[in-house]
């Protein structure tokens, strides 16, 4: 990105995510990113499409979520010559959603030159907790 494309020197995140583009996974799975800082990431899913045969939510879409948050944060946070990739993810899934949207929450841990660490809490509509993910991301020169 350009100087052009800061505020206040600052790189206008949601600008950065919409030009870089979420993948085609997270496209496919219908994500939309609503905010988009170093400090703080935020993303909808609906649950629709998104559910195991039974119509709970799958986990490997709360992990799906979670991955594209704080991957991107950290790409986000690494710079334009840098590249940030996944090392280790885990995720703690507490409730089930069956029907709405699920947001996610992705907030720093640890924000190093090499190493970044990011919480993503996902939750219902009505603002419980669902999930909850952790994402090492590594770091590197491109």
């Amino acid at each position: 990105m350009s100087e052009s494309d800061t505020v206040d020197g600052r790189i206008d995140g949601l600008e950065w995510a919409a030009q870089r583009g979420m993948g085609a996974l997270a496209e496919k799975m219908g994500l939309h990113f609503t905010e988009f800082t170093v400090e703080r990431c935020v993303a909808t899913m609906p649950v629709e499409g998104n559910t195991q045969p039974v119509g709970l939510m799958h986990g490997g879409a709360y992990v799906v979520l979670g991955e594209s948050l704080g991957s991107m944060a950290a790409n986000l946070h690494a710079g334009p010559d840098r590249l940030a990739v996944g090392v280790d993810i885990n995720a703690t899934h507490t409730r089930s959603a069956t029907s709405g949207i699920v947001t996610g929450v992705c907030t720093p841990v640890h924000l190093g030159r090499s190493i970044t660490v990011h919480e993503i809490v996902v939750s219902d509509d009505q603002g419980r907790r669902c999930s909850t993910i952790r994402i090492t991301n590594m770091i590197k020169d491109r």
